[in-house]
């Protein structure tokens, strides 16, 4: 049988749910809402059977390494999983509402980012589903001459913004609708770079429209899919690239930045054999991460290979 994309999954069907909890939160504060969260989040893990074993695979790959997680990939954890994805969608929510500020967030490796950007040079950060990216929209208020701009999949955009937007009207941040990185993408995108702009794209999500560009990296002890578009677009926008990881850590946002490359090259010549070398960093670079904060993964579809 052929395995969902992730695209099909429906993770963005908590929307329903959210667009109550999101008038519960404006008129009784988070306490309030949290209240109402756990029915919501039940219900959802006990009817996406799918989401729930694809979360219990990951967590026992977690669970198989020397950390002090305390973790054991069991319906508890799964659970925990869950509601750490709904907690999540609520910061959401107020990170475009403007209830998240700049002294809730704080950085660390962000010197070198602002001082390409004081240059003039845009930079480009490959982003990830570990953690809250919407909380990087803090970045754009960082001053107000940076703009960001952030590549995501059109349906769960479509979605999402429609609910967001009746409540943050004038943002930094610019969202970028997309199922697929095309030649056309790329040449908007290197405007944006060459106008000092920040452009973020997730790169741990296989593309919606062709699943020929894709590559096969190690991650968490076996072989996954990664997508190849992030890393092309990076070698032809000729920019700084940088990972970004914005994780909570007892109830505050940190967002790491860490170098990635001055400017990605893919020579002609051994183009594969390096797309692959890089792809493979990437990847070891986010299961670094994912050790830290496993809970804050947030795929909920069958992500690694399987025999049969």
């Amino acid at each position: 049988m052929k395995k969902p994309h992730w695209a099909e999954m429906g993770e963005y069907s908590l929307v329903w749910g959210m667009r109550l909890l999101l008038g519960i939160y404006r008129l009784g504060g988070r306490p309030v809402v949290q209240f109402f969260l756990y029915p919501v989040v039940a219900y959802y893990w006990l009817v996406n059977r799918r989401g729930r074993a694809a979360s219990r695979d990951y967590l026992r790959r977690v669970s198989g390494y020397p950390a002090d997680l305390q973790l054991s990939g069991g319906r508890l954890d799964s659970f925990r999983h869950f509601m750490t994805f709904a907690e999540a969608i609520l910061d959401k929510l107020a990170a475009w509402a403007g209830m998240i500020a700049l002294g809730d967030v704080g950085y660390r490796g962000r010197e070198p980012v602002l001082e390409r950007l004081r240059q003039g040079q845009g930079v480009l950060l490959l982003g990830s589903h570990l953690g809250n990216l919407e909380v990087c929209r803090v970045i754009a208020s960082l001053n107000n001459n940076i703009r960001v701009n952030v590549l995501v999949h059109t349906r769960h955009a479509e979605k999402f913004s429609a609910l967001l937007s009746r409540y943050n009207s004038a943002s930094q941040l610019n969202l970028i609708q997309v199922t697929e990185i095309s030649a056309a993408t790329s040449m908007r995108l290197a405007d944006k770079i060459d106008q000092g702009e920040i452009v973020i794209v997730a790169a741990d999500r296989t593309p919606v429209s062709n699943q020929d560009r894709v590559a096969e990296a190690d991650f968490l002890g076996a072989k996954a899919l990664f997508p190849e578009g992030p890393f092309i677009l990076a070698a032809l926008l000729k920019c700084p690239v940088f990972t970004v990881f914005c994780l909570k850590r007892r109830g505050k946002y940190v967002i790491y930045f860490d170098p990635f490359s001055d400017g990605l090259k893919l020579p002609r010549k051994q183009r594969e054999q390096a797309l692959q070398e890089t792809i493979q960093r990437y990847a070891n670079r986010l299961q670094g991460y994912c050790l830290q904060e496993p809970l804050q993964w947030f795929n909920f579809y069958p992500f690694w290979h399987k025999e049969s």
